[in-house]
């Protein structure tokens, strides 16, 4: 004999559903690799402080606002882009990033820019479109950030020529990077029970 409750169809998850513990492992792993890597990227954006004009270095930029991208397209859920950056950012800080504390202002900026864009998409939509946008309002975020505290002094003609290399960088380094990322770590077969 069936009952009511036993006739009805399993619930599927909602994108709101609380973090599974691989979810928060899989987004901290992210957070901790990338905050390594953006270590040792702080003096990749310092080597290319030759570029005249110096805004131009900035087109190496976009590699800081990879989790912020990486994290959610993998984890699909709210909270994962400022999440990775917030952790990337805190282990940059730990090893010594030349901007000290102000990198947590920083990542929590870039994150917090890029969950704007993912809301607005319900975290439904994870095309290259809107992963570019989002990688977009990270760059947008930075800019602002560093605009207000680092390039007072510069034109608004070079910051203008700034804020183009940043989105172009980040479209590169964090839309495109992370779907080649996502797409390699898919068939290492390590995204097993992962939506991404």
């Amino acid at each position: 004999m069936s009952t009511a409750a036993g006739a009805q169809p399993a619930a599927s998850p909602s994108r709101f559903a609380a973090w599974r513990t691989r979810d928060i492992l899989v987004t901290a792993v992210i957070g901790v690799v990338f905050g390594v890597v953006f270590w040792v990227w702080n003096n990749v954006w310092a080597a290319f402080a030759f570029l005249q004009p110096s805004v131009l270095q900035d087109w190496v930029y976009g590699m800081w606002l990879v989790p912020a991208v990486l994290a959610p397209l993998i984890i699909r859920k709210p909270g994962a882009a400022l999440f990775a950056e917030m952790v990337a950012a805190s282990i940059s800080a730990l090893l010594g990033s030349q901007w000290g504390p102000d990198t947590l202002l920083s990542g929590f900026i870039q994150g917090m820019a890029a969950e704007l864009v993912f809301a607005a998409t319900g975290y439904r939509r994870w095309s290259i479109g809107v992963l570019g946008a989002a990688a977009v309002a990270s760059a947008v975020g930075a800019w602002a950030h560093d605009w207000w505290l680092y390039y007072a002094d510069v034109s608004v003609e070079l910051q203008a020529l700034r804020l183009v290399v940043m989105g172009l960088s980040a479209v590169g380094f964090a839309a495109f990077g992370s779907v080649a990322l996502v797409r390699s770590l898919r068939k290492a077969g390590v995204l097993e029970g992962f939506a991404a």
